[in-house]
């Protein structure tokens, strides 16, 4: 993989849709979706012009779950409501271990020695969910939830600084892509319902012939409102040492020695709602507070007050 400089265009309608001859979500993509995908080993290499990363997974499994997050029926794992047009989709991957290596590249605006970045983690699992139209299999929103267990990371000052400034060098594509998405998003109230089709079938939580309104109450349970990212991890250990060349062989004659900062986090998470506009309501967010209402007035009075401002102009 390799960074751009400016954001492709969007893929389009499904390739699976369009393999099959069909244009709305179908027989071929329930297909696709029910697959049970295992593999032993992947490597993915990622370029860009300041550093290369490489991510390598072991014992990787992809599957479908229901909303729950537990395998079971696979006609559990989506909910189809024909009244919105959209289907909901749940997608689980677990892997034994993952290895993440950064380094600059010799082209880059980097400093001419650099520690490579190195982090290595047991078991995790990624959680995906997905709301689509029926009528083209667009994206409409998802919802991707990465966990990690018990991780131990030791860091440098000089990988500390170089990952400070990867992150940097890619802000600005990041944010051009993020430009991008904003600018596509669809409207949430703008579904526009296609006509019953034959195919379309719905999951259910309990036996028999389920009514609309029982659908629309499941589906409304596990909505995504908007696009959003989550990371959770039970518990970080991090050490940061100084390998400063300073501390060299001077320095230990002198009785001078390195420091180091270990750091404990318990239950660590980071929520990035992407699409969330200033002013609109939090109710949704995975995790919500009372306090978060002081804020939603505070931001809502904020974007009034620019609002009249700019119609004044």
């Amino acid at each position: 993989m390799r960074t751009c400089e400016e954001p492709r265009p969007p893929n389009g309608q499904s390739p699976i849709a369009l393999a099959a001859g069909q244009s709305e979500y179908g027989f071929a993509e329930k297909v696709v979706e029910g697959m049970f995908i295992v593999v032993n080993s992947i490597t993915i290499k990622i370029h860009s012009k300041a550093f290369h990363a490489s991510f390598e997974l072991w014992q990787l499994q992809g599957y479908s779950v229901n909303p729950s997050w537990q395998q079971s029926d696979l006609r559990l794992t989506r909910i189809t409501d024909p009244h919105r047009g959209e289907v909901l989709t749940f997608k689980e991957l677990t892997w034994q271990t993952l290895r993440i290596e950064a380094d600059a590249t010799d082209n880059g605006d980097q400093d001419p020695v650099t520690t490579p970045l190195r982090l290595i983690t047991n078991q995790g699992r990624i959680q995906i969910s997905l709301k689509r139209r029926t009528k083209d299999c667009n994206v409409v929103a998802s919802k991707l939830m990465f966990l990690l267990d018990d991780l131990l990371w030791v860091l440098t000052d000089s990988q500390l600084k170089a990952m400070m400034k990867y992150a940097e060098s890619l802000s600005e594509a990041m944010e051009k892509s993020a430009q991008q998405r904003k600018s596509l998003a669809p409207e949430s109230v703008q579904v526009t319902p296609p006509a019953p089709s034959a195919q379309q079938s719905w999951a259910q939580p309990c036996g028999g012939s389920p009514s609309p309104s029982s659908i629309g109450q499941y589906f409304d349970k596990h909505d995504m409102k908007e696009s959003s990212y989550h990371l959770l991890i039970s518990r970080l250990d991090l050490h940061i040492c100084d390998d400063s060349h300073a501390w060299g062989a001077g320095a230990l004659k002198h009785g001078m020695l390195g420091g180091a900062i270990q750091l404990t986090f318990r239950r660590m998470a980071f929520d990035y709602y992407p699409f969330h506009r200033a002013g609109d309501a939090c109710k949704h967010w995975v995790r919500y507070s009372e306090a978060m209402e002081t804020r939603g007035q505070w931001a809502e009075k904020l974007v009034n007050e620019f609002q009249s401002k700019i119609e004044k102009l």
